[in-house]
């Protein structure tokens, strides 16, 4: 005789009980708590249609990309036995282009592809994972493509300024910023939503 048990999603759908659940609604995890709604502009349920968590293996992936790359001064090229730049301004205008680059990959590009997964999977997700923000009705349709609209241009903007920046000849910054948001587009919308196939 089989035993008659809970759905699973009901579990999962469930506020953490060790007292998480704040962290987990910002960082876009299972187990997050549920948001007033009071947060000026919406930026809690935003931040968390983004999914921070998600960030992280980019900005990892930038900053060791930078630091590979032999052309990053960090503070510490200015001291030890052979510095490799005596400019505070050289560190200083590295570090820039290096959080630029963190931004465009974590939180704007990355969000931007977590938001459009999100809203192509907006059926699957009331059924699945109901308390996530647009099928939970957290937020309204028109803040979703504001969110994409404004992730996407401020990324290819962002993109643009970098190669300005690197004073590359081509605009190799622009070009894969524009092919990785095309991916993140096909993958997850129709008519060819590629997750679908994969």
């Amino acid at each position: 005789m089989k035993e008659k048990t809970d759905p699973i999603a009901a579990k999962t759908n469930a506020e953490a009980a060790d007292g998480s659940g704040s962290i987990r609604q910002l960082l876009g995890l299972k187990g997050a708590s549920a948001d007033d709604g009071k947060s000026f502009l919406n930026w809690k349920i935003r931040l968390q249609l983004m999914k921070p968590a998600t960030w992280v293996p980019l900005i990892w992936g930038v900053a060791c990309g930078a630091a590979a790359s032999g052309n990053y001064h960090a503070v510490w090229n200015l001291f030890g036995d052979a510095p490799t730049t005596d400019s505070w301004a050289v560190v200083g205008e590295d570090t820039l282009k290096a959080m630029a680059a963190m931004m465009l990959s974590g939180p704007i590009l990355c969000g931007f592809t977590q938001t459009i997964n999100d809203w192509y999977d907006r059926e699957l997700d009331a059924i699945n994972e109901p308390y996530r923000p647009i099928p939970s009705g957290a937020i309204s349709e028109g803040e979703v493509y504001a969110q994409i609209a404004v992730l996407l241009i401020g990324g290819l903007v962002l993109a643009t300024q970098l190669d300005a920046w690197a004073q590359n000849e081509w605009p190799v910054i622009t070009l894969i910023a524009t092919f990785g948001s095309f991916m993140a587009y096909i993958y997850s919308a129709p008519p060819l939503k590629l997750k679908v196939r994969l």
